[in-house]
């Protein structure tokens, strides 16, 4: 099967338009995604940026882009190009209806931080219960992991950030923090950022936060094995039921979340388990619960000592859209906690080192920066916090006064896998950002110096 694309120049582009290629490696711009929709105009600057013309896929163009596509290539295939690709089984599977304005404009992140660093805590010191009840073949408590469940979502729909921070962070304990807790955190930003309603986010929470009791019915050595034969595979993979019948025997458990137990390893083209659905035979909440879980177990995998860069994860998500994951339901999750999450390490155009703090929702690629090495990736004697909405504006003003080139406008040149810079302290950054006021800045300095 053969895809048409059709050289564009940048200043033809418009939203709708699919870019399947650019003309320069995709490392060397801003896009974790190799290939995407041109969702807004701020995508469309970023690219006008960075390149000269880009190739723009003819048959996954949507909306009026498809009319302006055809116009510029004259209607008679001049300027398109033909290359071969592996087909993609299509999967039958309706929209999911989407609403990005269900909620009010996120709080700052600052605002909501101690009560989500106390809530968080809670959560631990709950699954911590959980596991242990679970072990000894003794109830769950159901009411007591709904209500943390029911402050976990009124929480991040007040400020997302201050829970992202949570999920992003691996403290030193790390044995008691959670991938269970990280994945129900990102479920939770995920359901807020598509406009699930508030019963829905409870559920959609609370069978992240539980989907994995099963596996204390599975051997340890089946579980920590790197390479499972078939036969530990098999074995391995019992633990979703073994999970959905823990719940299940629980009278007061919702049968919603069961479900979404039962079906988060489905997978879209019927390759998962237990029972190989695919498409819309899957529950929507299972579809986002296997999204959020495939994302938490490539930015902290199992017996790696550091998570690795977002835009890794991202990138092998967004490969597995259509084909593992429902690709509408992909591109909203990569939307809901942007290309650079909070907690991120990055490099900016002018070579300094910071780590993203916080979100600007309307504009993804230009959140807010605690810059903490210079361009020769020395310490700062002191960290600076860095707007880049705020700088683009500013900067937006001056190059269209004569006084600044576009060359030198500051942005995110690429995210770094964490640990590459040792000096760099996220968890120090993190603490001195939310809980500022209290001493913490010029403890964030001494270690950031040692």
């Amino acid at each position: 099967m053969a895809i048409e694309q059709a050289k564009i120049s940048v200043g033809d582009l418009q939203r709708g338009m699919f870019v399947s290629r650019l003309d320069r490696p995709w490392t060397r711009t801003p896009f974790a995604l190799q290939g995407f929709y041109i969702r807004d105009l701020e995508e469309i600057r970023q690219l006008q940026k960075c390149c000269r013309f880009v190739y723009v896929d003819v048959h996954k163009t949507v909306g009026s882009a498809g009319a302006t596509l055809r116009r510029l290539v004259g209607g008679s295939g001049a300027g398109i190009v033909g290359e071969g690709r592996t087909p993609r089984v299509t999967v039958p599977c309706r929209p999911v209806a989407i609403s990005h304005k269900a909620y009010p404009p996120p709080q700052p992140a600052r605002r909501e931080a101690s009560n989500a660093r106390k809530l968080h805590g809670q959560i631990l010191q709950g699954m911590g219960q959980v596991m242990g009840l679970v072990a000894s073949n003794r109830p769950l408590p159901v009411q007591q992991v709904n209500r943390v469940v029911e402050d976990l979502v009124d929480s991040v729909l007040r400020s997302p950030d201050a829970f992202a921070w949570l999920a992003r962070v691996r403290d030193k304990d790390e044995h008691t923090y959670s991938h269970s807790v990280r994945a129900s955190i990102w479920a939770v930003l995920f359901g807020r950022h598509i406009g699930l309603g508030r019963r829905e986010l409870l559920q959609l929470g609370v069978a992240t936060l539980l989907k994995d009791v099963g596996k204390l019915a599975i051997p340890a050595e089946v579980l920590q094995m790197k390479q499972r034969d078939p036969r530990s595979e098999l074995e391995y993979r019992k633990f979703v039921l073994h999970s959905a019948n823990m719940l299940a025997a629980d009278v007061q458990m919702d049968p919603q979340v069961i479900n979404i137990v039962r079906c988060h390893r489905e997978r879209h083209d019927g390759s998962g388990y237990p029972k190989g659905l695919r498409g819309d035979k899957i529950p929507v909440l299972a579809r986002m619960c296997g999204i959020v879980t495939f994302y938490d177990e490539a930015t902290n995998p199992r017996g790696v000592s550091e998570p690795i860069a977002p835009s890794r994860a991202v990138a092998g998500l967004y490969d597995l859209r259509g084909i593992a994951y429902q690709e509408q339901l992909v591109v909203e999750f990569i939307q809901a906690i942007g290309l650079y999450p909070t907690g991120t390490q990055v490099e900016l155009s002018n070579g300094e080192v910071g780590v993203v703090v916080e979100q600007t929702y309307d504009r993804r690629l230009r959140p807010k920066v605690m810059i903490v090495l210079d361009e020769n990736k020395r310490q700062l004697n002191k960290p600076r916090l860095l707007d880049l909405a705020e700088t683009e504006d500013r900067a937006k003003k001056l190059i269209e006064r004569g006084k600044m080139s576009a060359q030198a406008q500051v942005s995110i040149l690429r995210d770094i896998e964490p640990g590459a810079y040792p000096q760099v302290d996220t968890a120090a950054v993190r603490d001195t950002y939310l809980f500022k006021g209290n001493g913490q800045l010029s403890r964030l300095i001494s270690r950031l110096a040692k």
